[in-house]
């Protein structure tokens, strides 16, 4: 038993190893994405792979619960100075899209393992069928690049040059890739240097046992969170807007039980698994890291003094269905399970708004895209792809003041690239970034703003993608009285007479000239608007975060030459008052016209009858289902629906 000041001492030294490692990562990267939006991991594991200790500085923060014990496995055999690695989603299920290149290096000391060190690289391209590999409208993974099963990469401390050459012979820009896989092979090396000292400090045994310790603690901090909760069960369900390019709606189902000191999560309900790449490849781990990281949120929120590492995920249970979004079954197309997960955070936010409705905050903006230009310089005639940045929504209104602008919340960690760097490594120009007024829903406290961002390119047939697009139907909620934030729109050519609406499309092929305009989501408000001070309000406007008609209208202060009217104030917020309802979520008309057709009873029915059919004709059911549904006046039942679908396609297995 490992007494507490050790204990502390020792996740001390644990995180800082962590930043360590981040930090020789972050400054030796070449790429945009890597060494300026930091889309990367470090971290320490035990001698199994589960994680023990993350940075909190830098990086990506999906990961404190990973266990890389499956891919460890896979690998026969590990020598000093090793260093293996994937990027495979269905080997291990460790890398959950083929950009995602894990590496992990064992530490030993007198000739055994004593723990793991690890992290991952998102690389600008893996290959594949599209620029930067990741569209929603890739329907394999075999379109979605070189994929590697967990392997050795470096032996005896150098690298494989055969696998290096396989590798680069297969990705769009080699060079940035090389480069990344090095940077993260030498954060590793500066890991096993921390590693080694704090065995020399604690002992071999003290150090192994303070690992275990640690992992205990965090379960114990996470456990303590539960019991604070009522006991129940909370259902809630959220969409990602399209299951495929030119789709139907993705439906994301959570049945939270909270019992005491546990809590299952149960995602039965939630669609097949998609004919496009937005399934999260889970491989039936009932404490997989994606399906918790809305998880980890909630308990950060809750405990801001909480151990990160996987000790968190013992209290939780997850079934995912196989053959489901979040289980999907190979061959399926996992590239974009980015914009699902963000789907299933806000989803785990909405349950635990039932459960805890005085301490958890509205949705935030729930859609992060990830911009990539492949275009040509023309003061060099090379080509160039790069990530030039992610544009962010803000994040939900809060229990005590609004929900931060432009950087919403569960995708905070992803910064902002400063234009004129990438102006300098790109060659196109900015015409527009900055926040989008009107953007954020009215609340008590007000959802955050929206990211607007706006550049020209110079070169015919430059390829945008834009993936990770999502909530340009469905909004983001509010809660308690507040209202659902504006959604987010892809635009070339904004206001001019060859303009086109893109909505969530994630590929563009732009022409000289051609404008691109992207604007996220904002973040749901919080409490009624009409309980927000009328002095904030005019701050608000004064400051450009919402118009005076938006003033009037949602929050129900009127200005006369930017000061409060009082009396038309009042009179105004009455009848306001008068007409509200008091539903504890506010989805905005898209979703309530959907679920009119759609309720509760027709996706049980749904989802009754998908589960009896074979998987392969799962998604081409519910794509029919949905046709036939939107045909029949006031959509209609699904039984009805579905017998119309096997008479036009009587190959369809019969359903008992």
């Amino acid at each position: 038993m490992v007494d507490k000041v050790t204990l502390q001492v020792l996740a001390n030294h644990c995180r800082a190893a962590a930043e360590n490692m981040a930090y020789t990562l972050y400054r030796t990267a070449h790429s945009t994405f890597v060494k300026e939006t930091e889309d990367f991991t470090v971290m320490v594991m035990d001698r199994t792979g589960r994680v023990v200790a993350v940075p909190m500085d830098l990086g990506a923060t999906w990961y404190p619960g990973m266990n890389y014990n499956r891919a460890i496995d896979l690998v026969d055999e590990y020598r000093p100075g090793d260093i293996a690695f994937t990027n495979d989603p269905y080997s291990g299920y460790l890398a959950t899209h083929a950009p995602d290149t894990h590496l992990w290096k064992p530490i030993f000391h007198e000739g055994e393992i004593v723990c793991f060190v690890g992290g991952h690289v998102h690389n600008t391209d893996m290959g594949g069928a599209v620029p930067a590999s990741l569209s929603r409208s890739l329907t394999e993974i075999h379109q979605e690049g070189i994929r590697f099963p967990p392997m050795t990469l470096m032996r005896d401390g150098a690298f494989d040059e055969t696998v290096l050459a396989i590798m680069m012979m297969n990705v769009r820009k080699p060079a940035l890739n090389m480069g990344d896989l090095k940077a993260l092979a030498g954060a590793l090396n500066t890991g096993e240097r921390k590693i080694l000292a704090m065995v020399r400090k604690f002992g071999a045994k003290g150090f192994m046992d303070g690992l275990d310790g640690l992992m205990d603690y965090a379960e114990h901090q996470a456990r303590e969170i539960l019991r604070g909760m009522p006991d129940g069960e909370y259902v809630f369900c959220d969409y990602a807007d399209e299951d495929a390019v030119d789709g139907n709606p993705c439906r994301l189902k959570l049945t939270l039980t909270i019992r005491g000191d546990e809590a299952i999560l149960d995602f039965t309900g939630s669609d097949p698994q998609l004919g496009s790449s937005l399934n999260v490849p889970t491989g039936s781990d009932p404490r997989h890291t994606l399906l918790l990281v809305g998880v980890y949120y909630v308990l950060y929120t809750l405990n801001p003094q909480l151990l990160l590492n996987s000790g968190l995920t013992r209290p939780f249970t997850c079934i995912a269905p196989e053959g489901t979004v979040l289980n999907p079954v190979f061959p399926a197309a996992v590239g974009m399970r980015s914009l699902t997960c963000a789907r299933l955070r806000s989803l785990i936010f909405g349950a635990f708004s039932l459960a805890v409705p005085e301490r958890m905050p509205a949705a935030p903006a729930g859609s992060s895209s990830i911009v990539n230009v492949m275009t040509t310089d023309e003061r060099t005639h090379r080509s160039v792809i790069a990530a030039i940045n992610p544009v962010v929504g803000g994040g939900g209104g809060m229990p005590h003041r609004d929900g931060p602008n432009g950087s919403g919340a569960d995708a905070a960690y992803l910064k902002n690239t400063p234009i004129e760097i990438t102006e300098t490594e790109v060659p196109i120009q900015f015409v527009r970034y900055g926040l989008l007024p009107d953007s954020g829903g009215a609340g008590r406290w007000r959802g955050g703003l929206a990211t607007v961002m706006e550049f020209k390119v110079f070169s015919p047939n430059s390829r945008i993608t834009v993936r990770n697009r999502d909530r340009s139907i469905f909004r983001p909620w509010g809660t308690l009285g507040g209202l659902a934030a504006e959604p987010g729109n892809f635009i070339i050519n904004p206001g001019r007479s060859e303009e086109r609406v893109m909505g969530n499309t994630d590929i563009a092929i732009a022409e000289p000239g051609d404008v691109i305009h992207i604007h996220s989501p904002g973040g749901g408000g919080r409490g009624p608007a009409f309980e927000r001070e009328p002095e904030r309000v005019r701050l608000d406007v004064e400051r450009g975060y919402v118009g005076e008609q938006a003033a009037r209208e949602r929050y129900g202060v009127v200005l006369t030459g930017g000061v409060v009217d009082a009396d038309a104030t009042a009179a105004l917020r009455g009848t306001m008052r008068a007409k509200a309802h008091g539903t504890h979520f506010h989805f905005g008309p898209e979703r309530d016209a959907f679920e009119a057709v759609w309720h509760a009873r027709n996706y049980e029915a749904l989802t009754r009858l998908l589960a009896a059919l074979p998987l392969h004709w799962r998604f081409f059911v519910k794509t029919k289902v949905f046709a036939a549904m939107r045909e029949t006046q006031n959509g209609g039942e699904v039984g009805t629906a579905f017998d119309a679908v096997r008479r036009g396609y009587p190959q369809v297995p019969e359903v008992v």
